[in-house]
C-alpha cells in the first residue's frame, strides 16, 4: 500500500513509519522539519498553511494523521488552526482524491471531564466539557473525522494513552529530568491506577488500522497496554531504568490541583510548557485505565510488548547512552 503519514518526526510517528516500511508499504511522510527516515519519501509542508498543496496524496491507499499541536501553551486560534482546520482541510482533500482510509490520532483526553475513568471504552468526545484547548480541539476534530465515515471513505480514531519508550523526550524525558533535579513528587501517595502504552504497541495499532480498511469504521478505539499500574510503580520503574532516585515526597490532590491552577495563570505569556498544570494533576491523581477489548477484536490487534519487556528495553537504552 501507499500510505501518507502526517507528523512522522516524533516518537510515535517515526515508529509508525519504520513499521510500515518493514511490512513493505510505501511511505510518504509530511511534516514541517526533516527527519530523514531511510526508505521514506519526505515532504516538508505545514498543514496550517492556507496555500498547502495536497499533491502528495495522489495514489495513496490510506492516510494516518498524527500531526497536531499538543500541550497547553498557545492560543485558542493556534490550537484550532493546527488541530481542527488542518484536519478538516486534509479530510476534504482525502475525499477529493478518493482515498479509502483515514486513521486519526486522537487522545483519551477528548472524553476526560476530570473524574476517574476505570475500565471504560472510547466514550463519545465532549468538546464542550473537556479541559484545555488541546483536548477541546482534538475532540472537535475527532467528531468531524468520525462523521466523515462513508461507503467511499472509512475513518477511525485511535486514542493511545501515555505512549512511552526508549528515546522518548516527552513523558520519560521530563520524568527523569525532574527526578534528577529533585522536583518529582507523588500526588495522593501515587496510588491511582493508570494505563500506559509502550511505543511498539501504539505504532502497531496505527499500522493495522491503516491496513484494515473496513474493520473499524466511524468509531473511536482505545489503545493501551491493558496493564494498569499505580503511578507510584510506574515512576519507580522509570527512575530505576534511568538510574535516578524515585520520588518519595507526596502532596494531597487538592493542594496539587490548586498549585496547578496557580501555575497556569502565572504562565500565560510564556512560550514553554509549565512545570505543573491542573490537567497533569488530574492525570496523576485520578484513575485512568481502559477496556481495549473492542480494539483487539476489530483490528485483530493486541499489545506485543509487555510492560516488563518495555521497562527492560528502557533500562538497556539508558545503559547504552553516553
Amino acid at each position: 500500500m501507499k500510505i501518507v503519514i502526517t507528523g512522522g518526526r516524533g516518537l510515535l510517528g517515526s515508529t509508525v513509519v519504520r513499521q510500515l516500511l518493514s511490512r513493505g508499504h510505501e511511505c510518504v511522510v509530511v511534516q514541517r522539519t526533516p527527519s530523514a527516515i531511510p526508505g521514506a519519501h519526505e515532504v516538508l509542508q505545514d498543514l496550517t498553511d492556507p496555500e498547502c498543496s495536497y499533491s502528495w496524496l495522489a495514489g495513496a491507499d490510506a492516510v494516518i494523521h498524527l500531526a497536531a499541536k499538543v500541550g497547553i501553551v498557545g492560543t485558542q486560534e493556534q490550537f484550532s488552526a493546527a488541530n481542527v482546520v488542518a484536519t478538516s482541510r486534509l479530510l476534504a482533500a482525502v475525499r477529493e482524491q478518493g482515498i479509502p482510509r483515514f486513521v486519526f490520532a486522537s487522545s483519551p483526553s477528548v472524553a476526560h471531564v476530570g473524574s476517574s475513568l476505570m475500565g471504560v471504552g472510547a466514550t463519545v468526545a465532549k468538546p464542550d466539557q473537556v479541559r484545555g484547548w488541546y483536548s477541546k480541539t482534538k475532540a472537535i476534530a475527532e467528531l468531524e473525522v468520525l462523521a466523515a465515515d462513508s461507503a467511499e471513505l472509512s475513518t477511525v480514531a485511535l486514542r493511545p494513552h501515555l505512549v512511552w519508550g526508549p528515546g522518548d523526550t516527552q513523558l520519560i524525558g521530563r520524568i527523569v529530568q525532574r527526578a534528577q533535579a529533585g522536583r518529582l513528587f507523588l500526588i495522593g501517595g501515587g496510588f491511582s491506577l493508570i494505563d500506559t502504552t509502550y511505543i511498539t504497541n501504539a505504532a502497531e495499532a496505527f499500522v493495522v488500522a491503516a491496513e484494515s480498511t473496513r474493520a473499524a469504521s466511524g468509531i473511536a478505539l482505545m489503545v493501551s497496554n491493558g496493564e494498569p499500574r499505580t503511578v507510584r510503580e510506574l515512576l519507580d520503574r522509570i527512575c530505576l531504568a534511568a538510574g535516578v532516585a524515585p520520588p518519595t515526597r507526596s502532596i494531597s490532590f487538592r493542594a496539587a490541583l490548586a498549585a496547578g491552577h496557580a501555575v497556569e495563570k502565572a504562565w500565560v505569556s510564556r512560550e514553554t510548557e509549565p512545570p505543573l498544570t491542573s490537567f497533569l494533576v488530574e492525570q496523576l491523581g485520578t484513575a485512568h485505565w481502559f477496556d481495549i477489548s473492542q480494539t483487539r477484536k476489530l483490528l485483530n490487534w493486541k499489545p506485543s510488548v509487555s510492560l516488563e519487556q518495555g521497562f527492560a528495553e528502557l533500562e538497556r537504552s539508558f545503559a547504552t547512552r553516553p
